[in-house]
């Protein structure tokens, strides 16, 4: 599907077009005339890095390209800088994290037609007015600035809009949602990191936070917050997920949830399935070994094993993102609610149907069956995303 068919499909499901577009003004592929799409987190560069994936060439064993960004109507994103917080060094983690983003930097120069890098809320409505995609930075994991306010600093001058406090592991200044070998909300110096953010107008991501620290930062912020890629954990108890309290506590504070794709977070049939999945583990880790020298091949290898494994366990439904949605529409408000994809760190442990993000106008079609307007889609899809990262510029101003 061309970008073009996609609008006509999606002004189709949408009934009328919620935000019109102007021409380009310079060439690429024509502007949709849907919602604007604004995802809140996406995966792929670490997969770049270690696979040497090109996101110019559109493959069937990778969730985003060029092509399946088209497709599914994005119009800017946010790609993600992760490096473990628990297998590096501090020094390490700075490193990895500047490797990182130099790919993504040279892969966003090699398509000047289709991408280009985008820092600000005017660049993402420039990127829907001439068609093309706004690849925008983030740094999940608060470790990767090494406990300080200038490297914190240096991020943001390359680029960087949201850094999430922890990962995988906590920092020494803030505690994460599965660790508890580290603080458990936010230290003295966890409240300079927020309110450096702030001055910024780089936005604070909380999606591997703890509760504690969730509380801590609504407390000390002056900004809206992001949570980019978590659930409602009344509908799936995943400790990653948003209480209704916090959720609540987020409306207060004018924040969004990025609802994450990740069946384990979405359902907990789902994730009661996890010990099912060790043989393929083994086969994973057994082509890593095999391919270590073929990143395209390791790359096919990975993708082949995580099919078999859906197609041997089973996945779960659309309706079940949907569930989520819903829930946090309906307990913190259609203002509060978002997309965060998590694409390409989470396999294919996808809902049915929107396995990469080429089938995104699934997604549209689900929500206006639920009941949500052409208004509420819209801001789903990226207003409220849109919203967020404008207010944190205007509180750094």
């Amino acid at each position: 599907m061309t970008r073009r068919e996609w609008a006509t499909t999606t002004a189709a499901a949408l009934g009328a077009a919620s935000c019109a577009s102007s021409p380009p003004t310079e060439p690429g592929p024509a502007p949709p005339s849907g919602p604007l799409y604004l995802d809140l987190h996406i995966d792929t560069p670490s997969r770049m890095v270690r696979e040497q994936l090109d996101i110019g060439e559109s493959n069937w064993y990778h969730s985003v390209d060029i092509q399946k960004m088209h497709d599914g109507g994005l119009n800017a994103g946010f790609f993600a800088i992760s490096t473990s917080a628990r297998g590096n060094t501090p020094v390490q983690s700075v490193k990895n994290a500047l490797d990182i983003a130099d790919v993504i930097l040279r892969e966003t120069a090699k398509h000047p037609e289709h991408l280009f890098i985008a820092t600000n809320s005017a660049d993402v409505l420039r990127a829907q007015r001439e068609g093309k995609i706004g690849v925008m930075l983030a740094v999940e994991g608060g470790h990767m600035i090494d406990s300080s306010l200038a490297v914190l600093r240096q991020f943001y001058r390359l680029g960087v809009r949201y850094m999430g406090l922890t990962h995988s592991g906590n920092t020494p200044w803030v505690g994460a949602a599965e660790y508890d070998d580290g603080p458990e909300g936010l230290t003295e110096f966890g409240r300079e990191v927020v309110r450096e953010m702030n001055r910024l107008g780089m936005m604070i991501d909380l999606s591997h936070a703890s509760d504690p620290a969730f509380y801590d930062v609504v407390e000390t912020t002056t900004a809206p917050i992001i949570n980019t890629h978590a659930c409602c954990r009344a509908v799936s108890d995943h400790p990653r997920n948003l209480t209704d309290d916090m959720l609540k506590k987020l409306a207060e504070n004018g924040g969004t949830l990025g609802i994450a794709y990740y069946a384990a977070m979405l359902d907990d049939g789902f994730r009661a399935k996890g010990p099912q999945f060790a043989a393929f583990n083994k086969k994973k880790a057994a082509a890593r070994a095999q391919f270590a020298d073929d990143p395209k091949k390791l790359s096919e290898q990975l993708w082949r094993i995580e099919q078999e494994s859906i197609e041997a366990i089973g996945t779960i439904p659309l309706s079940r993102l949907v569930d989520h949605i819903e829930h946090c529409a309906t307990v913190a408000g259609i203002d509060h609610v978002s997309l965060g994809c998590d694409y390409d760190s989470i396999g294919l442990k996808l809902p049915e149907g929107i396995e990469d993000i080429s089938k995104t106008p699934n997604l549209v079609a689900a929500l206006k069956e639920r009941g949500f307007s052409d208004e509420d889609v819209d801001k789903v899809l990226g207003r409220n995303a849109l919203r967020v990262l404008q207010a944190n510029e205007d509180n750094a101003s």
